[in-house]
């Protein structure tokens, strides 16, 4: 079959060049509609339900909306996990759905099951399903930066004018509103006016409810026309709003503005953005929607605001600090450097081992051509052009090219060597060529698409991370061995006119040292066994000092402190504190040229933090204006800053790493250790006995449990007989307490496309001192009054900040950074330090989780999968060779393609990861391909009747070239990544550390240890009586 497809292309060149150039075109538009980021898209199907419930404490949420939600949900099927963070007056559930799964249907699964709930749930809760967004969504963030503005106008001009704009914007999701002052219209009641005329707060709320609307009537008929009634009575202004009439007391009117002090108040914040130690700020955060392609986004959104700019106040600019585009454009660009930088390599050496410019360049053709089938696949299977998928392309290249070495390298040695060359028309020569080779080549490169294929299996993270490598592999090996069988003779009919008889300089050179090798090692035999044995097992002994751990870290370019402080801080404390932290990092790190912080909860709560909580964004400066050369040198003297400031925990992290972390675990950090149990105080203990253990294991970085105790609760003890007797209800005392507090909406004022809230609250003075508060008095339905203390008991108490559950039961969690040293190594200490010094009571459990998690489920499914494929590999070797001592003669090679990997490793630091793992199946498969071109030419001159002594010498000598071209060229395609700086090299690097490492000990032991292999073992003895 292999033959007609050859001999096809041979007899209709011009239709194979036009399908060529067909192809290309097709490739190139494919190209151009792929989809750009930096990451591919590492988020599982996961619906998010916010609600909030104003004033209401973490304990009360928990038990009347978090916990019915979550007995809800449960039943859900495709349901992986389940978590709620419940804080003060917000519930955040997230669901996440097995892989896979329609974003859609679980979305409709969640809202059936949502909705049969309303009617459950506590009256004045706000919220529902988060949007359609990802971890991944967080694509540009900027503030509104204006001298002559405040606070509220500013958050009025983001929430009213920029936030609509931006929200046209294909492939945005929402834009999240953060820090500033949002405007109200703010109803102070006077207690004495109001116990005077009678009045309770429910009737005020009920008469600014009742006097704020417009409405239609219906149509009047006029002759033949008619007339549309609308009556007007909506509130427009402070003076509407004074002018309503609450009640009627001694036959004149009572309006509000007898009763309440009227003015434009702010609602009550629950976070807050500070930015560069100067002041408070406003942010708006642009999410974009799951799949969407962020540079086109990132596009979009800076062509939409500089179409607003002139619409604005004169003096207001938004400050960019973050774009992911930037981060798209150096990760896309690394890769691309990388890929041009490869080619470049390969072609030069091409025309070293040729010796004849026009072969080079028709086997380098392959490379574009591959590329672009790679691309019309890529766009079909709907992948991304992302740092994985393009660096699945780099890592490749020189495997790309094994195929069409081999084949041209064959062809230009039959043409120069072949003694009926001359006489046989030049196609014919070529067509014997190429059928010679056409068996070992596919079968070598259907082995090397065999070895990846193991990688598709992979699940969750590394899943997402490594199947697009795996695929762009597939799919540009595939392609490559297509165009080596079609296109490849055909360009080579056409361009290899003339031939040299000789050999060119770097093969007649590497054959001279080879020769007397060869020589001297089938005349050693053993010496060269046991050299190869002692290596296997010196590489054994390397491989239990590797250090084992998930993935290495990306580095994104950019930094982000997150900061915890003591859980009863106030919002204006808090933000007085990061600005002093601010001013600190800023005065003592030049590198540092902005910081936008911002703590507390975000207008959509999809990062519900608390008050204590901050997370500040660094701007830093371009990375060749630094000091120092790393960004943990830069983390060091950070810390050097924060150590010495007292009441303040802090740990680093990245915008992206920060959200998969999240997403994934619940938690920000390498390693999270869960404590499950019922109760939490003991949760609490136990979770600072864990974080004490592991800040005393070696490699510990920024561990420290969320302080989840501490906050002060005044609690209100209601008397129920006291009250019932005053003709008081609880909910209405709970109403006033709220109303002086927190404030109770009471209605909506419509100004043009703005709306601003009208709120019901107490003084200031109320509001500032637990004095006055207890000193309040309630309007019972009677119209007298009563002090609070007659019919409550106050008393303090301290309560907890936010109480985290997964899966229905409460947990506390330990989180740890590790550094300096292999995660698996530091958990495996970690818990044995944990198992015996702590001991958990009936009830409680303890789970190791995070990154370490991850690694754990990788190496069990790869344990699984690899040998699956190395069966796979042995099938098709035995049916390429109908041998089964040839089959394992060259899977014999595969062990001694590792120690070169492993060494690597050892001597450059690197850790076994994931990548490192996809290293060691790519070399797994080069090594067996170097195998199956000899053995097949041995073989082929076996069936000649060569003694098979020859055999092996002339066999060896002949294909040293294709074997040594096709190591050299997919070591030195990878060269470039190994010394690749930017956001992802730290992913690619130990993969080609390992393949080129491997590459070395794999090339030597197949030209030395193979031959001797194949004269032993290749053939039952009684078959070779002449040796």
């Amino acid at each position: 079959m292999l033959a007609r497809l050859v001999q096809l292309s041979l007899s209709q060149r011009l239709f194979v060049l036009l399908a060529t150039l067909i192809v290309a075109g097709a490739g190139w538009m494919a190209y151009l509609g792929l989809p750009i980021d930096a990451f591919p898209d590492v988020s599982s199907t996961q619906v998010k339900i916010i609600m909030k419930a104003p004033g209401m404490t973490p304990e009360e949420v928990e038990s009347r909306i978090a916990v019915p939600i979550e007995v809800e949900m449960l039943g859900i099927p495709k349901t992986k996990i389940l978590r709620s963070v419940t804080k003060y007056g917000l519930v955040d559930v997230t669901i996440d759905f097995e892989d896979g799964t329609d974003i859609y249907w679980a979305r409709q699964q969640v809202s059936e099951r949502l909705g049969g709930l309303t009617d459950s749930l506590p009256a004045g809760i706000t919220g529902g399903m988060a949007p359609i967004t990802t971890p991944l969504g967080e694509m540009f963030m900027f503030t509104v930066d204006a001298d002559g503005l405040s606070l509220a106008e500013r958050r009025s001009l983001l929430d009213w004018v920029i936030r609509p704009a931006l929200r046209t914007v294909p492939g945005v999701a929402d834009v999240n509103a953060l820090g500033g002052v949002v405007r109200a219209f703010e109803v102070v009641p006077d207690q004495i006016k109001m116990a005077a005329s009678g009045v309770t707060v429910a009737q005020l709320k009920e008469a600014i409810d009742a006097n704020n609307r417009n409405d239609g009537a219906g149509r009047l008929g006029e002759g033949d026309e008619v007339l549309l009634v609308r009556s007007e009575g909506s509130v427009t202004s402070l003076d509407d709003l004074r002018a309503i009439v609450v009640t009627i007391k001694d036959d004149s009117p009572v309006r509000l503005g007898n009763l309440a002090e009227v003015k434009i108040g702010t609602v009550t914040r629950y976070g807050v953005v500070t930015q560069d130690g100067k002041a408070e700020a406003v942010q708006g955060l642009v999410l974009g929607l799951a799949g969407a392609n962020a540079q086109k986004v990132v596009e979009g959104v800076r062509k939409k605001l500089d179409e607003l700019q002139p619409t604005l106040p004169k003096d207001v600019q938004l400050g960019v600090f973050y774009d992911r585009a930037s981060l798209v454009s150096k990760a896309v660009g690394a890769v691309s450097a990388a890929l041009l930088e490869a080619t470049v390599l390969v072609i030069i050496l091409l025309g070293l081992f040729l010796g004849n410019i026009r072969a080079a360049v028709t086997v380098a053709l392959v490379l574009p051509l591959a590329a672009l089938i790679t691309f019309i696949l890529m766009r079909g299977f709907g992948m991304s052009a992302n740092l994985m998928s393009l660096g699945g392309l780099a890592i490749a290249i020189g495997m790309l090219l094994d195929a069409a070495v081999v084949v041209v390298e064959n062809i230009v040695q039959r043409l120069a060597t072949d003694p009926t060359a001359g006489k046989l028309p030049r196609l014919h020569t070529i067509y014997r060529a190429v059928r010679e080779v056409a068996v070992p080549v596919s079968s070598g490169i259907l082995i090397i698409i065999t070895v990846f294929l193991p990688l598709l299996t992979l699940q969750d993270l590394e899943g997402k991370f490594f199947v697009p490598v795996a695929l762009t592999i597939v799919f540009a090996l595939a392609g490559s061995l297509l165009l080596s069988l079609t296109v490849i003779p055909v360009l080579a009919s056409y361009l290899l006119r003339e031939v040299k008889h000789e050999d060119p300089w770097l093969p007649r050179k590497l054959l001279a040292l080879y020769e007397p090798a060869l020589a001297w090692g089938l005349r050693r035999q053993g010496i060269v066994v046991g050299v190869a044995v002692l290596l296997l097992l010196g590489a054994g002994g390397v491989y239990t000092q590797v250090g084992k751990t998930f993935m290495p870290t990306m580095d994104e370019g950019d930094l982000i402190v997150g900061i915890e402080k003591l859980p009863s801080i106030s919002l204006e404390q808090s933000a007085a504190l990061d600005l002093k932290i601010h001013q600190a990092l800023m005065k003592a790190i030049p590198e540092v040229t902005g910081i936008v912080a911002r703590a507390g909860s975000d207008e959509i709560g999809l990062d519900p933090m608390g008050l204590n909580q901050t997370d500040t964004y660094l701007v830093l400066k371009p990375r060749d204006h630094w000091r120092m050369k790393s960004k943990e040198a830069l983390m060091d003297e950070i810390r050097k800053v924060l150590d010495p400031m007292p009441g303040i925990s802090y740990s680093f992290t990245q915008p992206i790493e920060m959200r998969v972390s999240e997403m994934i675990i619940g938690v920000r950090g390498d390693l999270a250790v869960k404590i499950f149990g019922p109760d939490l105080d003991q949760l609490n203990t136990y979770a600072s006995e864990v974080e004490a253990l592991l800040k005393t294991v070696p490699g510990n970085q920024d561990v420290y449990t969320v302080q989840n105790d501490g906050v002060q609760y005044l609690q209100v003890v209601v008397d129920r007989l006291q009250a019932g007797s005053l003709g008081l209800s609880v909910e209405e005392i709970q109403d006033a307490l709220r109303t002086q507090i927190e404030g109770q909406r009471a209605g909506i004022v419509i100004e043009g496309n703005r709306r601003t809230p009208i709120v019901l609250r107490g003084t200031e003075a109320v509001r500032m001192s637990p004095a006055e508060f207890g000193a309040m008095r309630i309007t019972t339905q009677g119209g007298s009054t009563v002090p609070l203390t007659s019919v409550a008991k106050l008393q303090r108490a301290a309560g907890p900040v936010k109480i985290d559950r997964e899966m229905g039961s409460r947990y506390s969690v330990v989180i740890a950074n590790v550094g300096g040293r292999d995660l698996v190594g530091f958990v495996e200490e970690a818990r044995a330090l944990v198992t015996e010094k702590l001991s958990l009571p009936t009830g409680y459990r303890i789970t190791w989780g995070g990154q370490f998690e991850n690694q754990q489920r990788a190496a069990a499914r790869l344990a699984v999968v690899v040998p699956v494929a190395l069966g796979l590999v042995f099938v098709l070797l035995f049916s390429t060779f109908r041998s089964v001592r040839q089959a394992l003669l060259i899977l014999s090679n595969v062990p001694f393609a590792l120690v070169g990997g492993i060494v690597a490793l050892w001597v450059t630091g690197e850790y076994l990861s994931v990548p490192a793992s996809v290293g060691f199946i790519a070399l797994l498969g080069i090594a067996v391909l170097n195998g199956v071109v000899l053995v097949s030419y041995f073989n082929q001159l076996h069936s000649e009747g060569m003694k098979l002594s020859d055999v092996v010498v002339q066999g060896a000598k002949r294909r040293l070239r294709p074997v040594l071209m096709t190591a050299s060229i997919t070591a030195f395609g990878l060269i470039p990544l190994l010394f690749a700086s930017g956001p992802g090299s730290e992913i690619q690097r130990p993969l080609a550390i390992v393949v080129i490492g491997g590459l070395t000990t794999a090339t030597v032991l197949t030209l030395m240890l193979l031959p001797i292999l194949y004269l032993r073992f290749a053939f039952p003895r009684r078959e070779v009586p002449h040796v």
